[in-house]
């Protein structure tokens, strides 16, 4: 899901921003950014991108004259942003084909929930499964099959597991790794990491002590085997 392109269109800047950020930290890898009505349709035509987040409240064009235009090329899901609360704002978002509504001011994790759930409803996604030799991990579920048992993986364990399951085959750097949990601001991170990395070990391998499917690459990260992955 975090492959999906995300557009965000708002004239504040700072705003423009600070939801780009909320996303790449997320994992989401393409966010683009649009100021204004006419340039948001400009990069749908040109881009392409997975779902839209758009203001209400923009010079020129606003946010539900950009929706009805949007709507005659394009069926791309969109959620609405607003710093007013009127009902009648919502049914104008709603009736001109908006997927969601989300008031301004709104928290981070709010904001990406939403967005995930509407990713999940417009594009649903395969069976996604990784086999090993003696666990089956569930991605949508967030579960190790193993031995007829069922193991939940932590919120943790889970973004690490998906960062070396997208570069299977492939060292991913300590670094990286810390990132992808933790953020831009992930120094100093490398102990706990290394607590996931044999929690989750004991969860996938058969003896975690002498693993075949996690390894460390010393002094540089990990790699993720499983079969077909190239290396």
């Amino acid at each position: 899901m975090n492959d999906r392109m995300i557009l965000v269109v708002d004239d504040e800047t700072e705003l423009l921003e600070m939801v780009r950020s909320i996303f790449m930290r997320a994992g989401f890898t393409q966010v683009l950014t649009a100021s204004s009505g006419e340039a948001a349709l400009k990069v749908c035509k040109e881009k392409q991108p997975d779902m839209v987040i758009l203001d209400v409240m923009m010079p020129g064009m606003d946010g539900f004259t950009t929706l009805k235009e949007l709507r005659r090329i394009s069926k791309i899901p969109v959620l609405m942003l607003t710093a007013r609360g009127e009902a009648e704002d919502k049914f104008a978002g709603f009736e001109n084909g908006a997927d969601d509504y989300l008031l301004k001011p709104f928290l981070p994790k709010e904001l990406l929930f939403r967005v995930q759930a509407i990713l999940k409803r417009a594009y649903p996604g395969k069976d996604r499964k990784v086999f090993f030799d003696t666990a089956t991990v569930d991605l949508e579920k967030a579960m190790v099959q193993r031995n007829g048992e069922s193991i939940s993986l932590t919120a943790k364990e889970f973004q690490l597991f998906e960062k070396l399951y997208e570069n299977a085959g492939r060292i991913v750097t300590t670094g990286a790794l810390c990132q992808a949990i933790c953020g831009d601001f992930w120094q100093g991170y490398e102990s706990t990491l290394a607590t996931h990395i044999r929690h989750l070990r004991e969860k996938i391998e058969e003896n975690p002590s002498k693993p075949i499917s996690l390894v460390t690459i010393k002094g540089i990260g990990y790699r993720l085997n499983i079969k077909g992955a190239q290396t």
